[in-house]
């Protein structure tokens, strides 16, 4: 019978695991298979995550995916999606799932250093414009070629170790211009007081 554990640990996998002496660290672990509160809300803030495919003779490929905020959603206990936007039209990965649909994501929030695996198969929909409906995001200008639906297999919290914190532009922009604009504001004042000779604040 085939775990979620079978997922990331092959045969191979915990023949090293043994030979290195982690196996007693990781004989119990059960991997998550269904969408709970936790991978949901996860899901809903990413910008961005990293998709990874498998030709058929096993050569792998890893792209960066981008989009506003929700843009990778949740359709129900078993599936994510998200709408494939145009892009350089290389088709690596829509090849790729056309002969071998196994497929992983590797979901990052660097702002708070916390990762997501997830196992699975990907299928490229085309043509099924209800469910391009259902993917698209209200007010992004972008061209939706396609959809790609996620079926998980097994997903996994990993470690926050070594993941350097980073925040998104737009997030701390707002928070910049008002230190910028109170910053100017106390220069427009200092210069104010030289000016007119008075003596500085301090002085």
């Amino acid at each position: 019978m085939t775990t979620s554990t079978d997922h990331a640990f092959s045969p191979s996998v915990i023949a090293a695991q043994i030979r290195k002496g982690s196996r007693a660290h990781y004989e119990n672990t059960v991997l998550a298979d269904r969408v709970d509160a936790r991978l949901a809300a996860f899901v809903g803030q990413m910008r961005s995550f990293y998709l990874a495919s498998a030709s058929a003779d096993g050569q792998p490929y890893v792209q960066h995916r981008g989009g506003p905020p929700g843009f990778l959603k949740v359709l129900d206990d078993r599936r994510l999606g998200f709408a494939d936007f145009r892009g350089n039209r290389q088709y690596i990965s829509t090849g790729n799932f056309a002969e071998n649909p196994k497929a992983f994501l590797f979901l990052m929030d660097y702002a708070n250093r916390r990762r997501i695996k997830v196992w699975g198969e990907a299928q490229v929909v085309e043509g099924d414009e209800a469910l391009n409906a259902a993917l698209t995001v209200p007010g992004y200008r972008a061209t939706v070629e396609q959809a790609i639906v996620f079926t998980i297999t097994a997903w996994d919290i990993n470690c926050p170790q070594h993941i350097p914190q980073l925040v998104p532009l737009e997030d701390i922009a707002p928070l910049l211009a008002e230190r910028d604009a109170r910053i100017a504001a106390l220069e427009a004042q200092v210069a104010a007081f030289t000016q007119s000779g008075l003596p500085k604040s301090g002085t």
